[in-house]
């Protein structure tokens, strides 16, 4: 893939880094990570600032390495036991209302991690006032009963991103399947129909617009809700480069269509999954 020019509109984001020095000194008491920094989201300030963050649990080594991803591959560490209850301290003192709870890929352990995000969502819950929480789950690799331990702890929206259009899958996300993707989604609708249902998917990594509509359409008919699109920033100059920037007006298309399919579908530049998070949630619930 060729690199392709960074427009305006993706030059002109800027951070308020005061805002990210403070939240990670609270990440770093409670030994938490974020994957808006893990990933260097663009979004992360402005995010913090209105009371929602996306926490990566089960460490910051992942066992796959899709080429898009700048968190680190390697051995993971064992799990922390304490993490669920730091994790909820942190919100507290985060003043969080939407919490969003991702990991990294743990195809190391027997249940991928599941009964790990259960403790995490159940640690939540028993806050008082408790936040709305929002899980992103890795795969599972197909694995139906892993989904429904983190549906055992009543998560209020479930998340699995599909990440990129099925004929990619075998460049960017050698290690997942683009039908692993929709089962997780189709399981969670089935299973937890009062759950919401979300997914995501970047593009500029290649794929045709005809591609992504197809992509909003698999997801419509697995009952899938929320569709989240962004434009793919290489994070690192190790990662895959930009095979094109879309322009804000094809954005606002795949937003008229997915919308026609029944999705609550948010496109733009700087979208990622976690992105306005709560405002979608909102959105689809009072609906």
């Amino acid at each position: 893939m060729s690199s392709a020019t960074l427009p305006g509109w993706i030059r002109s984001r800027q951070l308020r880094l005061g805002e990210l020095h403070e939240i990670r000194s609270v990440l770093a008491r409670g030994g938490l990570h974020t994957v808006c920094d893990e990933a260097r989201c663009p979004n992360r300030s402005e995010c913090f600032s209105r009371g929602t963050a996306t926490f990566l649990i089960m460490g910051d080594a992942c066992t796959r390495s899709c080429r898009y991803c700048s968190i680190a591959h390697g051995r993971p560490r064992p799990l922390d036991p304490e993490e669920p209850s730091n994790l909820a301290r942190a919100v507290v003192e985060m003043g969080l209302r939407h919490v969003v709870v991702t990991s990294v890929d743990r195809d190391d352990l027997p249940d991928g991690g599941a009964a790990h995000f259960a403790a995490v969502v159940t640690a939540l819950r028993a806050l008082d006032p408790a936040p709305a929480v929002e899980v992103l789950t890795p795969d599972f690799r197909g694995d139906l009963a892993a989904i429904d331990i983190v549906l055992a702890a009543g998560p209020d929206v479930y998340n699995h991103n599909v990440e990129t259009v099925r004929r990619l899958y075998p460049v960017v996300r050698r290690q997942g399947r683009y039908d692993w993707a929709l089962e997780v989604l189709r399981h969670v609708t089935a299973a937890a129909p009062g759950t919401v249902t979300k997914s995501g998917l970047m593009v500029g990594l290649g794929e045709q617009p005809a591609e992504v509509e197809e992509t909003l359409g698999d997801l419509a008919a697995v009952g899938c809700q929320v569709a989240t699109v962004g434009q793919y920033l290489r994070p690192t100059g190790r990662e895959v480069a930009v095979a094109r920037y879309w322009v804000p007006e094809e954005f606002t298309a795949l937003e008229t269509h997915g919308r026609a399919l029944g999705l609550e579908v948010i496109a733009g530049p700087f979208v990622r999954s976690s992105y306005h998070a709560e405002e979608a949630f909102l959105r689809v619930s009072a609906g």
